[in-house]
């Protein structure tokens, strides 16, 4: 098994599509996975909740599009 990678905002950003303000909403409104300290100024997420996060949203929006037809 794979050991999971801490991402940084930047990588999660470039991962998702996303700006900042975008996952920090998403955050907000519990849409999205929150980050963890790794230490007192820097925030990471692990790679594989932004990864389910992202096969849920394409889940979605496929359901959503078969519903549409």
């Amino acid at each position: 098994m794979e050991a999971d990678r801490a991402l940084r905002l930047p990588q999660v950003s470039a991962m998702t599509g996303l700006a900042r303000s975008t996952i920090y909403a998403l955050i907000a409104n519990g849409e999205f996975p929150s980050p963890f300290k790794l230490s007192p100024g820097t925030s990471a997420w692990l790679e594989s909740d932004v990864q389910t996060w992202l096969r849920g949203r394409v889940e979605a929006s496929r359901a959503a599009a078969a519903g549409a037809k």
